[in-house]
């Protein structure tokens, strides 16, 4: 059987993340694939990895990761944000590294909704005098 060390939930954008880790020799796995093979995008890939670079556990943990919704640049935030709360959650010393990065803070940004009487969520429609 193997044992979590921490578990973190990680969102943004309509991303979840549910992030589980444990000792191991630096493994991510993502809905059952591969880090490299989930997420083809270099920018996408390093935003994952970044918290494990930040505290030296890239080499420690294995990372298991379930994300569900929105597109992959939600995907991989929703996956850095959960696993920076599951290493603080594993070890409170990590909690300043990570909190000065940044990794801590859920981004608020969302789509903002469509409204009636607009053509999109601020634009509106063209106004005829006549």
């Amino acid at each position: 059987m193997v044992k979590n060390l921490a578990i973190g939930v990680g969102r943004r954008k309509t991303s979840v993340a549910r992030v589980f880790l444990r000792e191991g020799t630096g493994v991510i796995t993502i809905n059952g694939r591969a880090l490299s093979e989930y997420f083809t995008v270099e920018a996408h890939l390093h935003a994952v990895q970044q918290p494990l670079q930040v505290t030296d556990g890239l080499s420690r943990y294995d990372i298991l990761i379930t994300v569900k919704g929105g597109g992959p640049t939600g995907q991989s935030g929703a996956c850095r944000h959960g696993i920076a709360r599951a290493l603080v959650a594993h070890d409170e010393a990590n909690a300043p590294a990570l909190k000065a990065n940044g990794f801590l803070t859920r981004d608020p940004r969302m789509v903002e909704r469509k409204k009636y009487g607009h053509r999109k969520a601020r634009r509106r429609f063209q106004f005829s005098k006549r």
